[in-house]
């Protein structure tokens, strides 16, 4: 007797919902779903970059004025064309340039729903038979879900804590071979907080230019920086190897749930023209959908008239909680930071699991956490390094030091006895 399903011929991909277990979203929807639903508490968030929620990280009244007047102006309710509209791209082309030895085109900017879409596109493009690709560990687990979609094989090199969490270029070289086509570099990081010297910018470009292959520079936190280190753009050193620059206003203006994102090319030499890659992008995004028209007409004026003041704001506020983050660590005897943070949204921090009981790893110190604590941290797991943790520090200063309150106690209630 037939059960119901015998007959159908659908299948699925099953390799999509084994990966989906391993992005930062997967992940955390499997710890919000361990909350404790009877805890009274207000649920504190350390687990993913979105500091929006809170009121001291609200966008400037510029980005919001500019969408009102882009939508009220009835000018940007059509489609766009494939790469987004002209004075869009012009602005971003303009806005990056002022970073960079050399001008950008408008051609050289590809608008995409944020920058998840631009690391789907360049992906894509880059997947062909027998195609490896080199990420680094610790890094952003989408990377990884997005080329076992497109079954690209995948290569990760270490970064190194004890070096501020500098790229080991050793095991670059070692990993690379005749089928490798790019690596990607996250700066400032996400997860590690980490923001990369000129000089060590530079040695990778070499590394990339020796090897053949094509640079990945994934700036969606460009210019959140509070530290000795200024953020310096990979496309800087495109007259030593292509770069492909992936961004966004979603991290710098507090908006990821606008989507706005872009794909730039950044290779004053054409290589990438004559290797097929720009024809290869274009194809790709002449089948997918783009951002919405409002936003993109919104941009030209977000970027030129947002001020300072809005940026110095931001900076200030995540210098405070990083630091408050780091001292707070200090008082936990089971997690150590071996790196305070520079920049971006996040600090990884190793957890010694010999000083508890009762829990045998990270990601069930981060379960139990969020049942008895309702506070959320990433587990390293999720970020190919097993018992390190995670944690953002883009919230409110006070949400920050109850979560740490929270965690020092829930710290203690498992500390192994003496």
């Amino acid at each position: 007797m037939e059960n119901g399903t015998e007959r159908w011929r659908v299948r699925v991909n099953e390799r999509l919902k084994a990966k989906s277990a391993i992005t930062v979203r997967g992940t955390l929807m499997k710890l919000i779903g361990n909350l404790n639903k009877d805890d009274p508490r207000p649920t504190v968030p350390l687990g993913h970059g979105d500091p929006s929620p809170f009121p001291c990280f609200r966008t400037t009244p510029v980005a919001e004025d500019a969408i009102v007047d882009a939508v009220r102006s009835a000018k940007f309710n059509s489609y766009t064309p494939t790469f987004g509209i002209l004075p869009a791209r012009r602005a971003i082309a303009d806005y990056l340039s002022c970073d960079l030895p050399y001008v950008l085109s408008p051609d050289d900017v590809y608008l995409t729903i944020g920058c998840i879409q631009a690391i789907e596109v360049i992906l894509k493009v880059l997947a062909c038979p027998g195609a490896n690709i080199l990420l680094p560990r610790p890094g952003f687990p989408y990377y990884e879900a997005c080329a076992a979609s497109l079954q690209l094989e995948v290569r990760h090199f270490d970064l190194n804590p004890e070096k501020g969490w500098e790229v080991d270029l050793e095991s670059v070289d070692a990993l690379a071979d005749e089928n490798t086509t790019a690596i990607v570099i996250i700066n400032p990081g996400n997860p590690c907080g980490t923001v990369y010297t000129h000089q060590h910018l530079k040695k990778i470009a070499e590394t990339a230019r020796k090897l053949g292959i094509l640079v990945i520079a994934d700036e969606v936190y460009h210019h959140l920086t509070f530290g000795t280190n200024p953020f310096v753009p990979m496309g800087a050193f495109g007259s030593i190897v292509p770069v492909i620059t992936l961004g966004s206003i979603s991290k710098r203006w507090l908006v990821p749930g606008w989507r706005l994102g872009w794909l730039v090319t950044c290779d004053p030499n054409g290589i990438l023209q004559k290797l097929g890659v720009i024809e290869s992008i274009m194809g790709c995004l002449e089948v997918t959908s783009g951002p919405p028209t409002f936003i993109q007409g919104a941009i030209p004026h977000i970027l030129e008239k947002s001020g300072e003041d809005f940026f110095s704001k931001t900076i200030d506020t995540l210098r405070v909680t990083a630091y408050t983050c780091c001292d707070r660590i200090k008082e936990i005897s089971c997690i150590t930071c071996p790196n305070k943070p520079e920049g971006s949204m996040f600090v990884m921090v190793k957890l010694n699991i010999s000083l508890l009981e009762d829990i045998n790893d990270d990601v069930e110190f981060c379960l139990k956490l969020a049942k008895e604590e309702s506070v959320i941290i990433l587990p390293g797991a999720a970020l190919g390094m097993k018992n390190w943790l995670r944690i953002t520090f883009a919230v409110d200063p006070s949400a920050l030091e109850d979560g740490f309150e929270r965690i020092k106690t829930f710290c203690q209630r498992h500390a192994k006895k003496q």
